[in-house]
């Protein structure tokens, strides 16, 4: 399975981590819907995506960018994702974590790969005003897809 961001912001970067902003509802809701205890280390948090079967990548390669905000988001180069299924064809699943996600693929790559379904999730931005209960309902389609 693989969740798909948009492109990661200042501090994610800044940090080499994704989704890296403190706020950000992604870790939380991934130990979440697994009934874990969310924990502070980044190489322990990866490693639980692996033990699950998730991974994680992006919709943009590069882009122009001020600050963090998708609606930000300038002369997107997207990543190469005919490359991307044709060797990992294991992916069975794709979620996109947020609209911005999901619109640049629709857009620029399109849902015409055989065997691979692509559903939208809310996004664990924290520009994204949902309550996090609503968030965690709405992620709780991963758990269908992995079982």
């Amino acid at each position: 399975m693989l969740i798909l961001g948009s492109i990661p912001g200042i501090e994610s970067l800044r940090k080499g981590q994704y989704y890296g902003h403190e706020r950000n509802a992604f870790w939380y809701l991934i130990y979440a819907l697994f009934g874990e205890e969310y924990q502070q280390d980044y190489g322990e948090r990866t490693r639980f995506l692996l033990r699950h079967g998730i991974a994680l990548w992006d919709v943009v390669k590069s882009c122009e960018r001020y600050g963090s905000l998708d609606s930000n988001i300038k002369v997107p180069v997207i990543n190469d994702f005919n490359w991307f299924f044709s060797t990992h064809p294991y992916v069975k699943h794709v979620f996109f974590n947020g609209r911005t996600a999901y619109s640049l693929f629709r857009k620029h790559v399109g849902f015409s790969f055989e065997g691979v379904t692509f559903t939208y999730l809310k996004s664990t931005s924290p520009a994204h005003a949902v309550a996090f209960e609503k968030k965690l309902e709405d992620w709780q389609q991963i758990l269908s897809a992995l079982w």
